[in-house]
């Protein structure tokens, strides 16, 4: 293969990684407008059909219950006591079906119902979407009474850096970017015999599909990029840019169980990577070592457990049952809660 093709590559991928993040933003954004409405037209047919338009419903838990029940069953989770209350309260607090914001979420409108003042409650709405604040955020500048703080202050400024302050870092974060596991399905590699460098082709091979895995913002860089330190070369397996997060991603594809070296191994890569590439404009390099089998050990007695740029996850080079994808969720999700127990207890 000539040495021109990455870069050929990129010319090609950056336009198609652009599309397909149109697309992903174009979808997201009709999935979520679909909820949003879905759930007030669920709210006006409670209210209107079985409450006959009152403001309160006549029938009480009882019957919410028996609602709950039946549509839990024919349609599976999402649909219990409360958050039929909440759907009824979406309706009767937002009559108005066409003045739904297209730019906030279920969750923001959840958060917007706990706002008993009409105004206040339609400044928190477009702040959010003016500032773009998260769920995460608009759920805080509420708890935190942004609004009436602001009111109350002969400092304004003072309010407004203090939220802008405390809103930021719940805007997504460098995780909120990256997966774990991978499902590599698509590379057709059920035979476990591969090679890390056919393991490696079968992605290039396949780079639309993995972009579309890898998550949102990608584009492909480069594939075995070179960096030299002193008198060794060394060579990062896959190399990606995003363009949301500003910053070049590094993967490092493993087989087997992930080890000490391989997050060292990283580590350099990373420190090299921002000395001898990175822009003055970029955010720091983030690392991510690929493996079949992570170590909980290596994960929490290594520089990877205080390491901000540095990660791990596993890969599965098959499409799991949803119950196989279940236990991997759920085990990835004790063990994160484990070492947060752990660092708040050395916090103590």
């Amino acid at each position: 293969m000539s040495q021109s093709m990455p870069n050929n590559l990129n010319a090609l991928v950056e336009p198609l990684a652009h599309i397909i993040e149109q697309a992903r933003g174009q979808v997201r954004q009709a999935v979520n407008s679909a909820m949003v409405h879905s759930y007030w037209h669920i709210g006006q047919m409670i209210v209107e059909h079985e409450q006959q338009g009152a403001s309160r419903a006549e029938y009480g838990t009882q019957q919410l219950q028996a609602l709950s029940a039946q549509l839990t069953e024919r349609l599976g989770k999402g649909f219990d006591v409360r958050n039929l209350r909440n759907m009824r309260a979406f309706y009767q607090t937002f009559p108005v079906r066409d003045a739904l914001r297209t730019e906030l979420s279920w969750t923001h409108y959840r958060s917007l119902l706990r706002v008993e003042n009409p105004s206040a409650r339609e400044w928190y709405l477009q702040e959010a979407i003016s500032q773009n604040w998260s769920a995460r955020a608009l759920d805080r500048q509420i708890s935190k009474l942004y609004y009436e703080r602001l009111l109350a202050s002969q400092d304004k400024a003072l309010v407004e850096a203090e939220a802008k302050t405390h809103t930021e870092p719940l805007a997504q974060s460098v995780k909120d970017y990256l997966r774990d596991p991978y499902i590599l399905d698509f590379l057709n590699l059920q035979d476990k015999t591969y090679q890390e460098n056919q393991l490696e082709q079968a992605i290039i091979s396949n780079i639309q599909q993995f972009l579309l895995e890898l998550g949102k913002g990608f584009a492909f860089v480069e594939r075995q990029q070179r960096i030299r330190f002193a008198d060794e070369d060394f060579y990062i397996d896959l190399v990606f840019y995003n363009f949301k997060l500003k910053c070049f991603l590094l993967v490092d594809l493993k087989l087997g169980k992930l080890k000490h070296q391989d997050i060292g191994q990283m580590d350099t890569y990373v420190r090299l990577y921002d000395e001898q590439h990175k822009g003055s404009d970029d955010n720091p390099t983030i690392g991510l070592v690929l493996c079949s089998e992570k170590s909980e050990a290596v994960v929490k007695y290594s520089v990877l457990s205080e390491q901000k740029q540095l990660f791990s996850a596993k890969y599965l080079p098959y499409l799991p049952t949803e119950e196989q994808l279940k236990h991997e969720l759920e085990r990835e999700r004790a063990n994160a809660m484990a070492q947060l127990a752990a660092k708040e207890q050395d916090n103590e």
